[in-house]
């Protein structure tokens, strides 16, 4: 029997995108994978196709904005330059199965899937994608459309859709009709124990994920420089900004030597980094869907490096934090909210939500999630191979 060959598709950095990567271990194991995405080859891969840096993925061309602009969406599906690239590179080729990471990769999976065979395509949707960036004006008329006309179009063909959250597996069967299945962020079990508390009363903030200006990056900072028994360690990736973001943060953080702002480390070695500190801290503003409901990977990051939790009070962080025992959940979303959250953070309470982190790293960790992919492979496979 001939080996499946598989198409995984993610319009992302993949080899620094750590749900693409357990995604693409689990389709290893059923198949040779062709991934196409930004960067080198990633691991697991045996054939890449690399999309050039600058090839966009959304249809930001003259013609591809004034279709937009007419809601002309079915004629600026595959106009995205990046959408273009990847289909001269795949024209001609056949799959078992093809899987789309976002709804931005909907209408090249399927082209590519109509095209050759017909294999099932399995969506893989992350969050919601209508509302990804929908606190700006230009998101809200020109790309939600976009993303909508996807959602509605293919979501409906796919053999499977997966999301990360449980309030948006909801909200994709209210709204497309269509009930994913539930694969969260959450990694592999790591082998840690956690680590006592200083003895002098200090308290080990630590944060890691992209310097972005949205991510109320400024604002942690700056209830760090308020609490003077505190430190703040920062593991940061650049954002596409060229790093402008990024550099005015260390401005700000030069304020004190109670805040270091590290280089990012491989997504693997996150637990063990963060390990040695004592609580996780994140806190993200409403400003879209997506924020409000998120349920993203640091969460994971943090259990796994047997941390304490402080985060702001999205209702899908604040129920893993609440019902699991981890932390504290901040009033609101505010520096003043978080500062008097910290506050609440004794010795005896960080240690506590530290040994509940450890207790439940086996149960939390991406057992299920893996399993769950696996058996959307395998269903998927089944009637390609038999």
């Amino acid at each position: 029997m001939a080996t499946p060959r598989i198409l995984c598709i993610s319009l992302s950095p993949i080899s620094r995108d750590a749900r693409v990567l357990r995604q693409l271990a689990v389709l290893a194991e059923h198949g040779d994978v062709v991934t196409v995405g930004y960067g080198p080859k990633p691991q697991g891969a045996a054939e890449h196709v690399q999309v050039p840096d600058a090839a966009l993925t959304l249809p930001q061309t003259p013609k591809g904005v004034v279709k937009l602009g007419l809601h002309r969406l079915r004629s600026a599906e595959l106009d995205a330059p990046a959408v273009q690239f990847a289909l001269s590179r795949l024209r001609g080729q056949s799959f078992d199965l093809v899987v789309a990471n976002d709804a931005r990769a909907l209408a090249l999976a399927f082209a590519i899937a109509d095209a050759g065979g017909s294999p099932p395509v399995w969506g893989d949707m992350h969050e919601w994608a209508p509302g990804q960036r929908d606190q700006y004006f230009v998101w809200r008329t020109m790309v939600a459309p976009l993303m909508d006309y996807m959602c509605r179009t293919y979501l409906p063909r796919c053999a499977a859709v997966t999301t990360v959250a449980a309030s948006l597996v909801d909200e994709y069967a209210r709204v497309y009709g269509v009930r994913p299945e539930l694969v969260r962020n959450a990694r592999p079990f790591t082998e840690l124990t956690p680590t006592p508390l200083p003895a002098d009363g200090t308290i080990r903030l630590a944060h890691s994920g992209g310097a972005e200006p949205n991510r109320n990056l400024g604002m942690l900072v700056d209830a760090a420089l308020e609490l003077e028994h505190v430190t703040l360690d920062l593991y940061l990736v650049a954002a596409g900004d060229g790093g402008k973001f990024l550099r005015s943060l260390r401005e700000q953080a030069a304020q004190s030597p109670r805040i270091t702002i590290h280089d990012p480390v491989p997504p693997a070695d996150l637990p063990k980094t963060l390990n040695q500190y004592d609580v996780g801290v994140f806190s993200l503003p409403p400003d879209n869907f997506n924020m409000e409901n998120c349920l993203p990977n640091k969460l994971f990051d943090f259990l796994q490096a047997r941390l304490a939790f402080a985060v702001s009070p999205s209702p899908e962080m604040a129920r893993f934090v609440t019902e699991n025992d981890l932390g504290v959940v901040a009033a609101d979303y505010s520096k003043e909210g978080l500062v008097a959250a910290l506050r609440t953070l004794t010795p005896e309470r960080i240690v506590a939500a530290k040994q509940s982190a450890h207790a439940h790293a086996q149960a939390l960790s991406s057992d299920t999630d893996v399993a769950t992919s696996h058996a959307i492979v395998t269903r998927l496979l089944a009637g390609r191979t038999a």
